[in-house]
């Protein structure tokens, strides 16, 4: 196939997909429609506010479709008009079978997750909480079961001690954009060998959502997991904490290994420069970024200079 016959709908809503949209334009593969999330209400005054994607697709003038139903026999039909041979889907909702079969050479997923790991909705916030090493992200076809389809290229990203969850997001969303370009290009060439996702020998990780209960630090736990749990969630959603019948969320730390012999979840503090939360096996975690409801994030000398911690000890 040549690469101009190759027409490819592009579907994804977030900024972790904008990477890779830009780069199919900018790289002249021809892209006939975006089908992105409707416009949300958002701010003070509800304005409706386009997808990142949307703004992306509006500046090349691309045709953009905003489904709120994929089932909708409307939508399909307005799909299947464009003749896509290819469509392509990064951080985009479950598509219905009618509509990722659609295409000849049928749909494409980019995933940040080196499969068969972490298959799910958060699969860099887990594997930061799990204190991996390494990542990546993983092309495949589209099939029934969420994450399953065959795989086509993968692409490793090495984690680096002070990767957080933003930082990360950030090395995979171009990553992703990269691969891409690798897959639609070998597609193209006739150059593609997909393979099924292998079954390691050790339990799969999964990545599930994440929701707010999701996010409370165990204190009971070692330092060195509760600093792979902070950093996996920041800074967003962001793990929390109760202090003093106060909600804090905690964003960055230190591990101390040798911590006070005080029941975990047992605060320390000076007052002035320092806040220590005791932890599981004899180690301690020294806060350094935190917020507290209703206030701004602030390092931990800010914070102090305007709040005493009256239970401290």
């Amino acid at each position: 196939m040549r690469k101009e016959d190759l027409r490819i709908i592009f579907m994804g809503t977030p900024d972790f997909a904008v990477p890779a949209l830009q780069a199919l334009v900018e790289n002249n593969w021809n892209v006939v429609a975006v089908v992105t999330a409707p416009d949300k209400p958002a701010g003070r005054g509800l304005k409706l506010v386009h997808s990142p994607v949307k703004e992306v697709a509006l500046q090349h003038n691309l045709p953009i479709l905003q489904p709120t139903n994929l089932k909708d026999p409307a939508f399909q039909e307005e799909l299947r008009s464009y003749n896509a041979s290819l469509q392509v889907i990064v951080a985009f909702r479950m598509l219905p079978e009618a509509v990722w079969n659609m295409p000849q050479l049928g749909s494409l997923n980019i995933h940040a997750s080196l499969l068969p790991h972490y298959r799910g909705a958060a699969p860099i916030n887990w594997a930061l909480i799990h204190g991996d090493k390494e990542t990546g992200v993983t092309s495949f076809f589209l099939q029934h079961e969420i994450d399953t389809g065959d795989i086509i290229l993968q692409k490793k990203v090495a984690i680096a001690e002070e990767d957080t969850f933003g930082t990360l997001y950030e090395k995979l969303k171009h990553a992703g954009a990269d691969l891409l370009l690798e897959t639609v290009a070998a597609i193209v060439e006739d150059r593609v060998q997909p393979y099924p996702q292998p079954q390691p020998e050790e339990p799969l990780r999964m990545a599930p959502k994440i929701f707010k209960q999701t996010c409370q630090i165990d204190w009971e736990q070692p330092a060195q997991q509760i600093h792979n749990f902070i950093r996996g969630l920041s800074p967003y959603p962001a793990a929390w904490t109760i202090l003093e019948d106060k909600q804090f969320k905690v964003f960055s730390g230190q591990i101390l290994e040798n911590g006070s012999k005080t029941e975990p979840g047992t605060y320390t503090t000076d007052g002035k420069t320092y806040l220590h939360i005791t932890c599981g096996n004899g180690t301690a975690y020294a806060i350094e970024e935190l917020q507290m409801e209703g206030k701004k994030r602030m390092n931990i000398q800010d914070f102090l200079r305007g709040f005493t911690f009256q239970q401290a000890i």
